[in-house]
């Protein structure tokens, strides 16, 4: 008999649920929320309310489109952290109800080990060890995974996050929110060579963008005095500047991670994962240097379900089941 489990994914500003059968994912349905837009940033209390309102309708789709009856599932999975507390409540309280209504396990989920897993959703799937480049709007890390439950965080961020780098950079800009996919697709149409922006020199494996964030704010003040019109009239090449920059702080720090760790299978994970510049650069780092590359498909980039349903694949054949007193936690160490 197949091994059937329903993910809850609902850390944020997405509210979604898949079904996995054998490792294999039936259905991944999303649900965003657009009330954020005005606003300028996802507000928590919204947040929670929109997860409230689509949770069943979400569930109800994911159990349909697998051709699935609740009666069928063997585990029910949820993300437990890192997210919005009230946004991570509404998920596990849902969770925690239906494995209980079912007699089945429970399944808890480290979102940051998900986006790490959206890797194996699909074929080529890397080879342990393997390195992840995990970017997301909070989190910029490098993992070393040594089998699907068992990875270390060997850098990460002392501040922003690359994708709080976008976000920002992108308000400084004068662009609306979420800033990060608009700085994308101007970057696409501009010169990545033209400004250029200070990489900071930080000991280690480990990422700051502050300080580069700083130097945009500061280059946009400069060349506003002197030109009023100054983003306006070089909006897509300073997209691109910008771009290039995050892109090569990222992807520097991964080169020096392979050659420490000696590890050439190199995957991304994370919302920022989706960006096009991240993506290709990549790929031509890959080729100088030799690695294996492995770039999951968008939907599986930004918050979903899915990488939920794989996590809990993996857990389940462990027999990591979770209490039905789990207590979600908006900022629970990596495991």
């Amino acid at each position: 008999m197949p091994v059937n489990i329903l993910a809850i994914e609902s850390s944020c500003d997405e509210t979604s649920a898949a079904v996995i059968a054998d490792g294999k994912v039936l259905s991944n349905i999303i649900a965003n929320q657009s009330v954020h837009e005005q606003y300028g940033g996802v507000v928590p209390e919204l947040a929670s309310r929109a997860h409230q309102e689509n949770i069943v309708p979400v569930v109800d789709a994911a159990l349909k489109k697998a051709g699935m009856v609740p009666a069928d599932l063997n585990a029910i999975a949820f993300t437990q952290s890192p997210g919005l507390i009230g946004s991570l409540l509404v998920g596990s309280c849902f969770a925690k109800s239906m494995a209980l209504a079912l007699d089945v396990p429970l399944i808890a989920v480290h979102h940051m080990q998900a986006h790490v897993l959206a890797n194996f959703i699909e074929d080529p799937k890397p080879a342990f060890p393997f390195l992840c480049l995990t970017v997301s709007g909070g989190h910029t890390q490098i993992v070393l995974c040594e089998s699907p439950l068992q990875m270390r965080v060997i850098g990460e961020t002392t501040d922003d996050a690359a994708g709080e780098a976008f976000d920002k950079s992108a308000k400084l800009l004068g662009l609306p929110y979420p800033g990060g996919p608009l700085i994308d697709k101007y970057a696409k149409e501009g010169d990545p060579f033209k400004f250029k922006f200070p990489e900071p020199q930080i000991p280690g494996l480990n990422f700051s963008f502050s300080g580069l964030k700083t130097a945009i704010l500061y280059f946009l003040q400069d060349n506003r005095a002197k030109q009023a019109d100054f983003v306006e009239a070089n909006l897509r090449d300073i997209c691109a500047s910008i771009q290039h920059r995050i892109v090569t702080i990222l992807l520097n720090k991964l080169v020096k991670a392979s050659q420490e760790t000696g590890v050439r299978e190199i995957s991304i994970a994370g919302g920022v994962s989706a960006n096009s510049g991240l993506r290709q650069g990549l790929k031509e780092y890959g080729e100088k240097h030799q690695w294996n590359v492995y770039i999951p498909k968008f939907e599986y980039c930004t918050d979903n379900a899915a990488m939920i349903a794989m996590t809990a694949h993996y857990k389940y054949l462990a027999g990591a089941f979770s209490p039905l007193d789990t207590i979600p936690s908006a900022r629970a160490a990596f495991e």
